[in-house]
């Protein structure tokens, strides 16, 4: 696929391929697994899962944020510590957000509850503190001379 981007002083040529697209692949799941999990009508849930909803909440956002946080790693070369987590932290807990909200409008057997963000976010938070541990380590022991932004 080529895309042409025009600009005032020239023109560029910018060559998308699936690759760079397909880094992102895992997170569209983990995000389509998590909505259809959340909004899947089933009154009935096994003791054992209710016992531990906060914790898989905690979970699937964490692998969301975990995804997400690796695809972004991959695709931009100007990788920012100081924005890109807080971004990726914002929109996995708003999409939690969306969640509960449709879980409360378009279900009759699920609700929405205030915990269960709180464990979106915090899960996410987590997510996201593991990626930046282990990218800081790789980064450390790759090239200990200097450090990405």
């Amino acid at each position: 696929m080529q895309v042409i981007c025009v600009t005032e002083i020239k023109y560029t040529c910018l060559i998308a391929n699936k690759s760079s697209y397909m880094v992102f692949l895992p997170a569209v799941l983990i995000a389509a697994g998590i909505a259809f999990v959340s909004l899947w009508e089933n009154p009935q849930m096994p003791r054992m899962i209710q016992a531990s909803d906060k914790v898989m909440h905690g979970v699937a956002y964490a692998l969301l944020a975990i995804s997400l946080m690796a695809a972004w790693i991959k695709t931009h070369s100007h990788f920012r510590l100081y924005q890109s987590p807080v971004v990726i932290l914002l929109a996995v807990t708003a999409y939690g957000g969306v969640i509960e909200v449709l879980q409360r409008c378009c279900t009759l057997t699920r609700t929405a509850e205030m915990a269960d963000l709180r464990a979106d976010f915090i899960g996410a938070f987590i997510g996201i503190l593991l990626v930046l541990l282990i990218y800081y380590i790789i980064q450390t022991f790759h090239n200990p001379s200097s450090h990405r932004e």
